[in-house]
């Protein structure tokens, strides 16, 4: 029976001054309906709930009954069935049962917090279990080929399961790519705990990974083979639920029959845009994959902040100790006065742009004892903010600033098309013979090797892939176990594998 109250009544009790003591008392009730316990007795309440602060008094309990139930979320009536004598008959006993709106609130809230204790997973059952689905659909269909009619309730059986885990499978890729680093929780974890996490992470990333890759191929082709007839079928397994719509003329079954058909090819339109390309978007599968494979720089970039923040760690009065022992060891007040301005940031103030009439002729190197003063408007200290009056000040000539950094990005430039130059030779080459390799042509080949091992699938498989500005195309094949490749470079030396590798421009280098 629906509640005459107002919805948002339901929920008082959660926010309510003894919100701990009702939700023990609901949770009795929530429990009592999993059991197909129809309706409770007080003292029932009373021995079945969890108190965390102690056993209440039956008083106080049946008066939060008595609250709960006015607020809507339990329904009430006379409880007979122990009266022995007259005075028990007068005396306000009560059957507890959760009403409508207690139902819902309940569900709501084991969803909700269903949903925030859920951790992303990447299913490798789901793919087996949606692939299976597809091969006795597609088994199903050809053994009823020659038939007239197939077999529709079994079809709606294999349709309903190859839903439900399609459903699952998204809602917990939706959720990992949403969340996969776990930076915060990263930031606050033990060192032993992150090494720990990124092994496991890293393991579970290339298992789901293989599994995409040889499961995703298989699915796609029986979707591909299914998609000619589907929509016959799912018209047929429409027809079967309208069955059970509502009664109504034949134009309101007709509706429904329509409505459930649309329904059904929307589904199976979200599972072809998964395993196929639709259109100029890839497939959702090659998303999840290309998402998980980040995964890994980013929990890389987490684990690089947490060293950061730990090697950043300093104690004041011990750096303060330290700098008193450099100022005593100083040989006269001169290096003392440099060690003063080095410690405590005592260099020109120019760019506050407080004094625009003294500004532009002191060059940034003036010493501030040097400088005249800077004069602080009172306006300034007290509202943070200075607007002064009068005409603007001139705008700076900063040709010459431009023309300096011109000049540095230029010489950047020249330097990284040289690089590509260096290895982007179109031939086939060892790693080995590469040779020494300057600072900007050994940061192009590191960006090269990355983005190539990151789409190998093995250590043993050749791998080809256009870099991601487009202009260059690398192949890259590995050699024997026992070739090993050395690349000396001006920060030290690079050791590993030996590799052929081939770097082709996509274009022809200016």
């Amino acid at each position: 029976m629906p509640t005459e109250n107002d919805p948002a009544e339901l929920f008082r009790h959660v926010s309510a001054e003894k919100a701990a003591f009702y939700r023990c008392i609901m949770d009795v009730f929530a429990a009592a309906k999993r059991q197909y316990r129809l309706q409770l007795r007080p003292d029932e309440v009373l021995a079945d709930a969890q108190w965390p602060a102690g056993v209440p008094r039956a008083e106080e309990l049946n008066l939060a009954l008595a609250q709960l139930a006015e607020w809507g979320n339990l329904e009430s009536q006379p409880d007979t069935a122990r009266v022995s004598n007259l005075n028990d008959f007068y005396r306000a006993r009560f059957l507890y049962r959760l009403s409508q709106g207690g139902e819902a609130v309940e569900a709501a809230l084991a969803t909700f917090v269903q949903t925030l204790q859920r951790r992303a997973e990447l299913q490798t059952v789901a793919l087996e279990d949606i692939a299976s689905r597809l091969q006795a659909l597609s088994t199903l269909l050809d053994g009823s080929f020659d038939t007239t009619e197939p077999d529709v309730p079994k079809i709606h059986e294999i349709l309903r399961d190859l839903v439900r885990v399609f459903e699952s499978l998204a809602e917990n890729a939706q959720a990992f790519m949403a969340g996969v680093a776990r930076s915060i929780e990263l930031q606050q974890a033990e060192a032993d705990a992150v090494v720990g996490y990124k092994r496991r992470l890293i393991d579970y990333l290339e298992r789901f990974m293989g599994d995409l890759v040889r499961r995703s191929d298989a699915i796609a082709r029986w979707v591909q083979t299914l998609s000619p007839r589907i929509d016959h079928v799912l018209l047929l397994v429409a027809e079967r639920e309208a069955r059970d719509a509502a009664p109504g003329d034949a134009q309101d079954l007709a509706d429904e029959k329509f409505r459930r058909w649309h329904a059904w090819r929307e589904r199976w339109k979200g599972l072809r845009g998964w395993f196929l390309q639709t259109g100029h978007e890839p497939p959702q599968a090659e998303l999840l994959r290309a998402r998980a494979r980040a995964a890994i720089p980013q929990l890389l970039g987490a684990i690089a902040a947490i060293n950061e923040r730990r090697s950043g760690r300093s104690d004041r009065s011990a750096d303060f100790r330290a700098l008193a022992g450099w100022f005593a060891a100083c040989d006269d007040d001169a290096d003392a006065h440099r060690l003063a301005r080095a410690a405590f940031a005592l260099h020109p103030a120019r760019h506050f742009s407080l004094n625009t009439s003294s500004r532009d002729s002191l060059p940034a190197t003036t010493r501030w004892a040097d400088a005249p003063p800077l004069e602080i408007h009172p306006r300034l200290r007290e509202y943070g903010e200075s607007a002064p009056r009068g005409a603007l000040a001139k705008v700076r000539d900063r040709s010459a600033d431009r023309a300096l950094m011109a000049g540095q990005l230029a010489e950047e430039s020249r330097q990284v098309e040289a690089a590509r130059r260096r290895l982007a030779t179109g031939h086939a080459l060892r790693l080995s013979e590469l040779g020494e390799l300057d600072t900007h042509a050994f940061g192009l080949f590191l960006q090269l090797l990355g983005e190539a091992l990151a789409e190998q699938e093995g250590p043993e498989t050749p791998v080809e892939r256009q870099t991601g500005d487009g202009l260059l195309h690398i192949r890259l094949e590995p050699l024997g176990p026992a070739d090993r490749a050395r690349i000396v470079t001006t920060a030290g030396v690079f050791e590993g594998r030996d590799h052929r590798v081939t770097i082709t421009p996509t274009q022809a280098l200016p």
